[in-house]
């Protein structure tokens, strides 16, 4: 009896700490991504119309991590940190990153051995049109190639 009792003793343990680590691990992996839909928008200090505008962003497509949510308003931060309330009206689903290596090369073809297109520069905005395995295909400008993922911070798949 005691020999059972153990046993299931010790799978219990097991149970709880495996659903608390895959618990953890989900919540971590997901991080979202939302772009600016217009040319212009203002960034509140919290989520009202009532809040004063902390800063306006004018730059359409760019890429802002969602950290909270209020109602109809969103939390944003940038890549470079900054942060404030945008009404989700204003946002976006459309794919966009930002490039944040210097000197980084856009490839005609997924591979390094690929015809060279173009340097970019860190902070540049690129469109994703797709990503498979480390690379997504981007354009930019007059530019349309291929880019490590890893060089790119924003909504990517």
């Amino acid at each position: 009896m005691k020999k059972k009792f153990s046993i299931f003793y010790t799978f219990s343990i097991i149970f709880i700490f495996s659903l608390s680590f895959f618990k953890n691990v989900s919540a971590n992996e997901y991080i979202e991504f939302l772009s600016l839909k217009n040319n212009e928008v203002n960034v509140r200090v919290g989520p009202s119309k009532d809040y004063p505008i902390k800063f306006i962003y004018k730059k359409k497509n760019l890429p802002l991590k969602i950290i909270d949510k209020f109602e109809t308003w969103r939390k944003v931060s940038d890549f470079e940190k900054n942060s404030g309330w945008i009404h989700i009206s204003q946002l976006s689903k459309r794919k966009s990153a930002i490039n944040i290596n210097s000197n980084v090369i856009i490839y005609k073809k997924p591979t390094i051995y690929s015809k060279p297109i173009v340097k970019l520069e860190a902070g540049r905005l690129v469109l994703i049109k797709k990503c498979k395995k480390k690379w997504c295909k981007i354009s930019t400008g007059n530019f349309t190639g291929w880019i490590f993922e890893k060089s790119l911070w924003g909504r990517i798949k």
